[in-house]
C-alpha cells in the first residue's frame, strides 16, 4: 500500500521522522522511487532559529543544516518505502563523505535535495546516500553519507 506512496507532506514526514521544530529540515518530499531516490523541498524563512546568529545582517543556513535536511529526506524516503509510519523509526549518522558546499542558501530560498541510495536493501540497518542540494537549479550543496535505521523497540 504505502510502498507506492510518490510524496509526503508535512502531516506525513511526522509519522516517519521524530524531528520537530526547530529541527524538522523538510517540508516536503516529492518524486518518491521505492527506496531508489526522492526530492525534499525545504522553503527557507528567516524565522528560523540559526538565523539569529548566523550571521546577523547576512542570514545564511548553516552546511550542516543542509546536509541534515538532506539525510532528513533520505529519511522519508525509506520511511515510506517500507511502511514505516508511526514505527518510531530513528536513523544515525555513521559518516558523511565528499561533502561540499557551492552557494548561499537564505531566508526566500527554495531548497531542493535530491538524493539516491547508493547502498541499502530491504530490512536492513546500515544505508549510504548520495545528496545533491539545489537553489533555482543552482548547486548549493553536495554530500554521500551513511546511516543507520534503527527501529524503537517496546
Amino acid at each position: 500500500m504505502t510502498a507506492e506512496l510518490k510524496s509526503a507532506d508535512i502531516q506525513m514526514i511526522q509519522r516517519i521522522l521524530p524531528h520537530r521544530y526547530p529541527f524538522l529540515l523538510v517540508d516536503k518530499v516529492v518524486d518518491i522511487d521505492g527506496y531508489k531516490s526522492a526530492r525534499g523541498i525545504k522553503n527557507v524563512t528567516m524565522n528560523e532559529p540559526h538565523f539569529q546568529g548566523h550571521f546577523p545582517g547576512t542570514p545564511i543556513m548553516p552546511g550542516v543544516t543542509i546536509v541534515e535536511a538532506m539525510a532528513q529526506t533520505a529519511g522519508v524516503m525509506i520511511g515510506t518505502a517500507f511502511d514505516m509510519m508511526d514505527s518510531d523509526m530513528l536513523i544515525y549518522f555513521m559518516n558523511i563523505d565528499k561533502c561540499k558546499f557551492r552557494r548561499k542558501v537564505g531566508p526566500g530560498d527554495v531548497l531542493e535535495m535530491n538524493i539516491e541510495t547508493v547502498r541499502g536493501k530491504p530490512g536492513g540497518k546500515i544505508w549510504k546516500f548520495s545528496g545533491k542540494a539545489t537553489v533555482d537549479g543552482e548547486a548549493a550543496a553536495e554530500a554521500e553519507f551513511t546511516a543507520m535505521v534503527d527501529l524503537q523497540k517496546d
